[in-house]
């Protein structure tokens, strides 16, 4: 009797797991392939497939975001009024094509266009670092850093040491770091930072001890925000790799972006709701929301994005920004898995006359990542839409352009895990002149790329094929 109250109470508690699981499915994705997946995998093997739910499954944090927003600054509601009318006048005066594109962006954020900013790119490590650590070095109030990896080697210490000289020094020093990217070297930095009485957040620690890139929920901004008024933003990790010059073994190519003006208060405001989230601790005050000035011609705007209350933010305004278009695409993106609406909004742009150029890297570091990418490469490539491979070292940069005036720049991939799982931020301008100086960029790496072609795609060896259509199905997880 006792074993079959065990098998009747075991089967009990599967079925109603397989229940709530599957209540949890239907009222909770939106996505309908991704709940017919998952659903199928429930009921086909529900010990495994609820297991696998409840820890890969869902996407969603309750964050209370409006409890965590900073103090307001001692800029008037007035004075901010009056500046986002006129940003939208200028926005109709200097870009009349994108206008509904600004407005999409109002309603996707909730917040307005910023104008009075200097934006510069920094390219590489070899550029961004001494920038970086030299505003670390002069700072006289408060440093916010946040990054997914932050390596304990050469390029990392030399930040560590600046840290600490600030800490040193009396600066309010907050560093976050994601769960995940800790792992990436040893020690880990957060424990070294700690050491020196740094305070220091891991942002969604994994209960892995081990590096795993597909670990969901992610931080993957890359904010750094000295005294609430200088900011720097973009695509680069701190880690060795990316200062080309030291020939690293594994060199990375980056782009990351210095800021100054209005805009930078969003990339503050981004990092004290992580801080928030992961710490408990507010951060207010003038020492890191400071009034912010105009002090360049840039209309620029933060858009954060993750499977929060910004969920879906970012592909939203990309599919905006697609449909815009009028002569140029220009996007350069490490891992590019766009979606099938994604997808059929590069068809319908190129076939429509724009041109469409997409940069990805010749050898991609996940090799996952690599076989889904080409299995939806033809589709891509027959849509019209140009591929562009670019040499070593392993392209990291991510960016993406529009009529040579509306620029994309920030932490976010072409890939479901940026578009949907990570926590990320971006950087939409509205500039000719910054738009001018990054297609020089491209262009300088078009030189040495070759095109992808559908002839090469299609006599590809049927094994190689099939693997990469495999790979593709796992595209919702790479």
């Amino acid at each position: 009797m006792l074993s079959e109250l065990w098998v009747v109470t075991v089967v009990g508690l599967q079925a109603a797991a397989i229940v709530l699981t599957s209540a949890h499915l239907v009222l909770s994705n939106r996505d309908v392939p991704s709940t017919v997946g998952w659903m199928g995998l429930v009921l086909l093997a529900p010990v495994v497939g609820v297991a696998l739910y409840w820890v890969f499954g869902i996407n969603r944090i309750e964050r209370k975001a409006h409890r965590l927003r900073p103090e307001t600054s001692l800029q008037s509601d007035a004075a901010s009024l009056d500046a986002e009318q006129r940003a939208h006048r200028l926005l109709e005066a200097r870009f009349p094509g994108l206008v509904a594109l600004g407005h999409l962006g109002d309603e996707l954020t909730q917040s307005a266009l910023e104008f009075g900013n200097r934006i510069r790119p920094l390219v590489n490590g070899d550029a961004a670092y001494p920038e970086m650590l030299a505003a670390i070095d002069t700072a006289e109030r408060s440093i916010a850093l946040s990054t997914y990896i932050f390596d304990n080697d050469a390029a990392g210490q030399q930040f560590i040491a600046a840290l600490q000289g600030a800490q040193a020094r009396g600066v309010a020093v907050r560093v976050l770091i994601d769960g995940v990217g800790q792992h990436y070297s040893r020690p880990h930095t957060p424990k070294v930072l700690r050491g020196l009485g740094i305070p220091t957040g891991v942002f969604l620690e994994s209960a892995l001890p081990v590096r795993n890139p597909y670990v969901n929920l992610r931080n993957h901004r890359k904010i750094l925000v000295v005294d609430g008024a200088l900011g720097f933003t973009g695509g680069l990790n701190i880690r060795e790799g990316c200062v080309l010059a030291r020939g690293s073994r594994n060199p990375v190519q980056d782009l990351h972006f210095r800021i100054e003006g209005p805009v930078v208060r969003g990339l503050m405001e981004a990092f004290g709701l992580d801080w928030g989230f992961t710490t408990g601790e507010r951060l207010g005050g003038e020492a890191w929301y400071p009034v912010l000035e105009p002090v360049g011609e840039i209309l620029a705007r933060c858009v954060p994005d993750g499977p929060d209350e910004d969920f879906d933010v970012l592909r939203r305004l990309m599919l905006g920004a697609l449909a815009q278009a009028q002569q140029r695409v220009r996007i350069i993106t490490p891992y590019f898995l766009p979606d099938q609406t994604l997808i059929t909004a590069l068809n319908v742009t190129a076939m429509s006359g724009v041109e469409v150029q997409i940069l990805v890297p010749q050898r991609n570091n996940l090799r996952f990542v690599q076989w889904a990418a080409d299995a939806q490469a033809t589709q891509i490539l027959e849509g019209r839409s140009r591929i562009f491979l670019t040499p070593p070292p392993f392209e990291h940069t991510k960016l993406m352009l529009i009529d040579d005036a509306w620029c994309f720049v920030g932490s976010a991939n072409w890939d479901p895990r940026s578009l949907r799982l990570n926590f990320e931020l971006n950087v939409e301008c509205y500039d000719c002149a910054l738009a001018r100086r990054l297609n020089g960029l491209i262009d300088e790496k078009l030189a040495s790329a070759s095109e992808l072609t559908t002839a090469e795609m299609q006599a590809r060896w049927l094994p190689v094929r099939l693997r990469d259509g495999f790979a593709r199905l796992l595209m919702p997880y790479l």
